[in-house]
């Protein structure tokens, strides 16, 4: 029976494996502990994981192959599918649910806005690897998008970063309370902009700082990234940090897990070295643009 990697997920403010196998849907998580050596080698196919909603995963009826470079587990289908019913590709706005307004800190200057279901909790927060956020407001679903809108207009901030520029700056933080003021500002200049959806409930700024549960003993600047998992290929070393998809090994390699999903994996011997396609972490340029990924 083969497992194969959903990727990292965050479960009670805590970093998991997600495994998908064994019954048609079965799925399970295996703790991901600090300090520890984790070593895994690649199995010989990446394939479609299908589609995850509400709490349970549809499997892809063909199991089609997947390319090794994508951030997507997802054959062209399930993804259609998975958009079709998509609170961020707007194609459902008749959702009941409570949503909250937030305001995200990634880097000095890298600050975006965004909306979640108020039952998640923090965790997209976690999930997109925000170290320093607030929430700015609560109400329905399309007030708390007209309110992101608006927002985005009126501070000049975007609703997406890419996880590149992400990750090459986490290693060069200023301290806490630097990052607290540039978000508190940030927040004090949202609530005092007019035009805000009268059934959006305001929240006063209340700082949250995510350092100590991504990196609870510190992180070494990320140095190298694995650009695609190939078929027998290897990956192993101390981790020591996890933000948003990121696994950070002591050594400087940063792994998306994005990548890593739909492929079976296995358990490597303790000489195992990391043998996957690399490439330096980027220098962030100031005023580079942004992308689609977030």
């Amino acid at each position: 029976m083969t497992w194969r990697s959903t990727g990292l997920r965050w479960t009670d403010g805590r970093p998991v494996m997600g495994w998908q196998g064994g019954p048609p849907g079965h799925e399970s998580t295996s703790r991901l502990v600090y300090g520890t050596r984790l070593a895994f080698t690649v199995g010989e196919e990446r394939r479609c994981l299908g589609v995850w909603r509400a709490g349970k995963r549809t499997p892809c009826p063909t199991a089609r192959t997947v390319p090794g470079r994508t951030g997507s587990a997802q054959c062209p289908e399930c993804a259609r599918l998975d958009r079709s019913f998509s609170v961020a590709a707007d194609t459902h706005a008749a959702d009941p649910r409570t949503y909250r307004v937030y305001l995200a800190w990634f880097g000095p200057g890298m600050v975006k806005v965004g909306i979640t279901a108020e039952e998640r909790g923090p965790a997209r927060l976690l999930e997109q690897g925000a170290v320093t956020w607030a929430w700015l407001g609560r109400g329905p679903l399309m007030a708390a998008r007209r309110t992101e809108e608006l927002l985005r207009a009126a501070l000049g901030v975007p609703d997406r970063i890419a996880y590149a520029r992400k990750r090459a700056v986490r290693g060069h933080l200023p301290p806490a309370p630097e990052r607290a003021r540039e978000v508190a500002g940030l927040h004090a200049r949202a609530a005092a902009l007019p035009g805000w959806p009268e059934s959006l409930e305001r929240v006063a700024c209340g700082i949250t700082d995510h350092a100590a549960v991504f990196w609870p003993d510190g992180l070494p600047a990320p140095a190298r990234v694995v650009t695609e998992l190939v078929p027998g290929g290897s990956i192993a070393g101390g981790l020591v940090a996890a933000a948003g998809p990121d696994l950070h090994f002591a050594d400087g390699l940063v792994v998306d897990t994005r990548l890593m999903a739909g492929w079976g994996l296995g358990v490597a011997s303790a000489d195992t070295v990391t043998d996957v396609p690399l490439a330096p972490v980027p220098p962030v340029l100031p005023g580079a643009e942004q992308d689609g990924l977030f």
